[in-house]
């Protein structure tokens, strides 16, 4: 079991790092074909979602068609040494730096929080990283890692009649408080178990309530296994009174 410590919603290589290491991939000979279809499937999710920031996948997702393109049709390109170009590598190098720069932003919050774990009064003290539950190893995680989760659950949508079709409206505040309530009732759930049955409206402004809610610190994230289904715990409020 895996508790989840949620990074922020970040961008387009985010996306493409998360298949690369999720299938373990050769960030030098990246599939291209796969990973432009699976990336564009992704992207048309996420505009169904709503969630924010969609135009920056939009451009990754027409640059990936571009470079698939390239790679069918026979090419006249050579580089100083007279060797096909391979229409990757632009996006290669894009990648290997972005991975350096991460690397060195995570070194760079490690160094923080262990300096800050020196101190035991004031705003430090408060700032200390998240201590995992006994028998849970605490893990970084991207939305990437739960949308799965979330394109599972609305595959298992009841079909509804044309005729019987009726306009849903929740919002987030709403779902929030409707899993608050199912987490004080019935303590650690399965997101996937949550959400079954229920509407395609219902289950998108609640995976909305989930991330926010998690933002906020007022629950915990878990996922064991595969990347197919999270686990929501419910903190105590004095936990997060200082977030609030």
């Amino acid at each position: 079991m895996y508790k989840v410590q949620l990074q922020q919603f970040e961008g387009p290589l985010d996306l493409l790092l998360f298949f690369i290491r999720r299938d373990e991939l050769d960030v030098h000979d990246i599939p291209i074909s796969q990973i432009a279809d699976e990336f564009l499937a992704y992207v048309q999710f996420m505009e169904e979602v709503d969630l924010d920031g969609v135009g920056d996948f939009l451009y990754m997702a027409a640059l990936l068609i571009g470079i698939k393109t390239r790679m069918l049709l026979p090419t006249s390109e050579v580089d100083e040494d007279g060797e096909p170009i391979d229409p990757r590598q632009e996006l290669v190098e894009r990648l290997l730096e972005y991975i350096r720069f991460k690397e060195a932003s995570d070194h760079l919050t490690a160094r923080y929080e262990e300096r800050i774990r020196q101190f035991t009064r004031g705003e430090a003290a408060a700032a200390v990283a998240p201590v995992a539950e006994p028998g849970s190893e605490l893990v970084e995680a991207t939305v990437f890692d739960l949308v799965s989760a979330l394109r599972r659950v609305l595959t298992m949508v009841p079909a509804v009649d044309d005729h019987e079709v009726e306009s849903e409206a929740y919002t987030i505040e709403e779902q929030q408080d409707f899993l608050e309530a199912t987490l004080r009732s019935e303590g650690r759930h399965s997101f996937v178990d949550i959400m079954r049955g229920r509407s395609k409206p219902f289950i998108i402004t609640a995976f909305l309530a989930v991330l926010e809610m998690a933002r906020r610190g007022e629950l915990d994230i878990f996922i064991e296994g595969g990347h197919d289904d999270f686990y929501l715990t419910l903190l105590p409020k004095d936990e997060t009174a200082h977030d609030e």
